[in-house]
């Protein structure tokens, strides 16, 4: 198992940046070849441009996915927090801990995106497999 995040500088062109995160998805596609990609659904807060951002690199995401042959699932905040913690209110910490606990790591991983990310695919994985429901 592994887990990291692509990492991009502000000083960089959009288009620079974009590319970047393309490259390094195709690169792990390529690495660890998932049957899947597992994607939070973009909520829009107060912060426009920050939104408009996460947009971009969220579709490059599915880009890179897409030219793979990879299905792609979409999970919204709360279905993941529901899945991880049994609370769709769950607050940061909470899903820090249990992403740390239910993957046995010895601390929470960093940066938030990172704990983001394996929250989205330790919901993926329940989802996908019907674990904990009777059949």
């Amino acid at each position: 198992m592994g887990y990291g995040a692509i990492r991009t500088t502000a000083s960089e062109d959009t288009a620079v940046r974009l590319s970047t995160i393309y490259e390094g998805i195709r690169q792990l596609i390529a690495e660890f070849e998932p049957d899947c990609v597992a994607l939070e659904e973009l909520f829009f807060n107060r912060n426009v441009a920050s939104a408009l951002a996460v947009g971009q690199a969220r579709g490059v995401a599915m880009l890179a996915a897409a030219h793979s042959d990879l299905m792609i699932a979409e999970y919204t905040p709360l279905q993941v927090k529901m899945a991880v913690t049994g609370y769709g209110r769950a607050g940061k910490e909470q899903v820090a801990y249990m992403v740390r606990t239910l993957l046995g790591l010895a601390e929470v991983p960093k940066p938030d995106d990172v704990t983001d990310a394996l929250a989205i695919c330790l919901c993926h994985s329940y989802n996908s497999h019907n674990w904990g429901r009777s059949q």
